[in-house]
């Protein structure tokens, strides 16, 4: 009889060793309060950080155009089935704003109500070929915004800035560079240092506007023959591949060694001209100098590598993540010069990134002022997770434009920092935004003196 009652009193011990073993304290709670395993489990509940979040649907995507400073900005809203949370994506193409906000708002808010908003990659392949032929500029820039608006909610969901979801911080702010420029190279010079006075280090120099247009000649041949179109813009190529050199000379002699400098050709010369002129600039040690081809002349990027050493940057004019892949696993340029909202939006300038750092090939994200302060929040979240991140234009918002995006990204001795809340950082007052309606001006077209357009 004893042997009995020994033997159960061990099955017993050794059953109960067993869930504690397990380590189930839900099974515990089941044998000694005298409720079952799964109703212990259920009361004693689930962690939060193992719940997950409920699913969220997109309930609209629309267009937001405004014009404070001037250029025609683009931002798409994605509102969704969540009571108060949405998120904003710059999808900004100044020059066909109008186009854009039609794609958006007759084509990707049918193509996403009801799809689930955290599946951006997805939503991104899907968005892509949903038109049968790849993204030209304006559906990419609709493509744009929405993905950046998708990681504007993720970020808003998970409490976190959107820096973290790319892997955290791995620098403290964003190096930049401005722009300094004028009439004369010592006018050049005057602006670099009052911008070094400021905390600049990386500073890009032009003398006139972009290529010199409108600085030799207020009467050009082709306008006094009455060819071309009011407001069209000149170009002297030659006087401007002989200021270039002649500028980089002034400045480094008047401003030294310590600043780094910086030269966009803007694709407005002849390959072979852009090849010479580079070849000038090597004793005056240019940080970069940008976009020296048209998109179409990338094979010539084989010859300027062997010809010289300069850094260059490209891609601000390419449309498609595919136009990087050539380029960089033959190493033809150094900078990644995408624009994040042209290209695709945060989702696509994530895996270019990740590619430049086999090849040792940096960013420098476009971030001229007809990008929206969301956009270069899309900029500066992205500056701050890529290890190969190499320089960040910089942007200053006016009045106007603060009052209508509030959280823009701030500028402190020449570095950039994001508004450290959950997502992008970056809200609008769409009140404050209809104040100042987009046009469907542009005034992209310069000529040579007999009237040839060049392309930029």
């Amino acid at each position: 009889m004893k042997n009995n009652e020994n033997a159960r009193e061990l099955s017993s011990r050794r059953e109960t060793l067993k869930k504690i073993g397990a380590g189930s304290s839900a099974g515990l709670l089941g044998l000694f309060g005298g409720i079952s395993t799964a109703e212990a489990r259920e009361r004693q509940g689930t962690p939060l950080y193992a719940k997950g979040l409920a699913p969220v649907k997109i309930k609209s995507v629309k267009a937001i155009a405004t014009a404070p400073q001037g250029s025609n900005l683009i931002v798409v809203k994605v509102e969704t089935t969540e009571p108060g949370l949405y998120g904003l994506g710059c999808a900004t193409f100044t020059q066909r704003a109008v186009a854009v906000v039609a794609a958006i708002n007759s084509y990707l808010n049918d193509f996403c109500v009801g799809k689930d908003v955290d599946n951006i990659e997805d939503m991104w392949q899907s968005a892509y070929v949903s038109s049968y032929w790849r993204n030209g500029p304006v559906l990419n820039n609709a493509l744009s915004g929405l993905d950046q608006a998708l990681w504007d909610i993720k970020g808003k969901r998970a409490n976190m800035p959107v820096y973290q979801l790319l892997g955290g911080k791995v620098r403290f702010a964003i190096p930049c560079y401005t722009h300094a420029g004028g009439k004369t190279p010592e006018e050049a010079a005057e602006s670099v240092k009052k911008f070094m006075e400021q905390g600049f280090k990386y500073i890009r120099i032009q003398q006139g506007g972009y290529g010199g247009v409108g600085s030799v000649m207020d009467q050009p041949d082709f306008k006094a023959a009455g060819f071309g179109y009011e407001g069209d813009a000149y170009m002297n190529v030659l006087g401007y591949l002989k200021a270039v050199p002649k500028m980089f000379e002034v400045v480094r002699k008047a401003c030294g060694e310590e600043v780094e400098l910086l030269h966009d050709i803007h694709e407005r010369v002849q390959p072979m001209e852009a090849i010479n002129m580079i070849k000038r600039l090597e004793d005056y040690r240019p940080f970069f100098i940008e976009d020296p081809f048209s998109p179409e002349n990338m094979k010539w990027f084989a010859q300027l590598r062997q010809t010289t050493a300069v850094p260059i940057a490209m891609g601000e004019l390419f449309n498609n993540i595919n136009e990087f892949k050539e380029p960089m696993v033959n190493q033809w340029f150094d900078y990644i010069r995408i624009h994040v909202s042209q290209i695709g939006g945060i989702t696509p300038a994530m895996k270019v990134a990740r590619l430049g750092e086999w090849f040792n090939i940096r960013t420098a994200w476009h971030g001229p002022g007809d990008v929206s302060p969301v956009g270069h929040a899309a900029h500066a979240h992205i500056d701050l997770a890529v290890w190969n991140f190499g320089i960040q234009e910089a942007v200053q918002f006016s009045e106007k434009t603060q009052a209508v995006f509030s959280g823009c990204p701030t500028m402190k001795n020449g570095y950039m920092s994001v508004n450290e809340v959950p997502g992008l950082g970056v809200d609008i007052n769409e009140k404050e935004a209809a104040k100042y309606p987009i046009t469907t001006k542009s005034s992209w077209q310069v000529r040579k003196a007999d009237g040839t357009i060049i392309r930029p």
